[in-house]
């Protein structure tokens, strides 16, 4: 990796939500632990594309020969903040054989007849996948708190149910990677009439963006309320500043690394004498 700029602390430790978290006081420009500019940046998320790719083959591996081991990556944030981006530039580096992807829209009337954690549990990667949450079980606490559809015992109901949800998720074998990408206003304005000035990014535009960006300040006092119930040792929240998109992609890939490092993976050993299946295969 010589000639890259790499972290000088990693995200894993300067973006993780610890006590005392303000989220008001994390600025979306900085790129906390990294030195770089954007070029930097992007350097470094192409060399880690084969060392990610290697990494989730060996989970995929695992998993064919009992393995029970898996990742899921949760992706909250206001709309804007680059969710896409991450999907796109992070992701796909891996194998799409070994990644379930599922981004979440409001709930159907079949969704809603259940508890808000029935249909989240239907999408819960299988072993040996990387699993990606395009929003979550989050927004069933986070829009219901800044619209008052739900009752703060409700809320409270729902961030131990989560809470138990994700506890069950680590003990069976997953690894939570549990990511806000934060933005400011200002950038979510700026990005929103890029959107508008470009035809080929119309179809991305939604006039329930401009509904929802009227409560923004609930939100992120439903983000903060979020982060304060659900911060927990199994699967504590990262929030990365995600006004420059390059460090957001970045810093994800870190936060993925770390989190396939802490699986101790292997490849699977061969179950047949190696050398006769190769002689064979030599004189075929």
């Amino acid at each position: 990796m010589a000639g890259l700029v790499e972290f000088k602390q990693h995200p894993s430790s300067t973006l993780k939500a610890g006590s005392g978290f303000v989220l008001a006081e994390v600025d979306p420009d900085s790129t906390p632990g990294f030195t770089g500019n954007k070029a930097d940046g992007q350097a470094l998320l192409a060399d880690l594309d084969d060392k990610l790719a290697q990494l989730q083959e060996q989970l995929f591996a695992e998993s064919r020969f009992g393995g029970t081991k898996r990742i899921l990556l949760i992706l909250q944030a206001m709309d804007t903040a680059g969710k896409g981006g991450i999907v796109k530039h992070v992701m796909a580096a891996m194998d799409p054989q070994g990644v379930q992807f599922k981004a979440f829209k409001a709930p159907t009337e079949e969704e809603k007849s259940y508890d808000f954690l029935w249909r989240i549990e239907k999408e819960v990667p299988a072993a040996g996948m990387v699993g990606v949450f395009d929003r979550s079980h989050y927004e069933d606490v986070l829009i219901h708190m800044v619209h008052g559809w739900a009752a703060p015992a409700e809320l409270k109901r729902r961030y131990e149910a989560i809470n138990e949800f994700e506890a069950r998720l680590t003990d069976s074998g997953t690894r939570i990677v549990k990511v806000m990408l934060n933005i400011s206003k200002d950038e979510q304005k700026a990005r929103l009439l890029a959107r508008l000035d470009d035809p080929a990014k119309h179809w991305k535009y939604s006039s329930g963006d401009l509904t929802e960006r009227a409560f923004w300040d609930d939100y992120m006092s439903a983000y903060q309320a979020a982060i304060d119930n659900t911060n927990t040792e199994a699967a504590p929240w990262h929030v990365i500043p995600a006004n420059k998109k390059w460090f957001a992609r970045i810093a994800v890939q870190q936060l993925l690394l770390a989190a396939f490092d802490d699986l101790h993976l292997e490849w699977p050993k061969a179950e047949f004498d190696v050398g006769v299946e190769r002689e064979l295969v030599a004189r075929s």
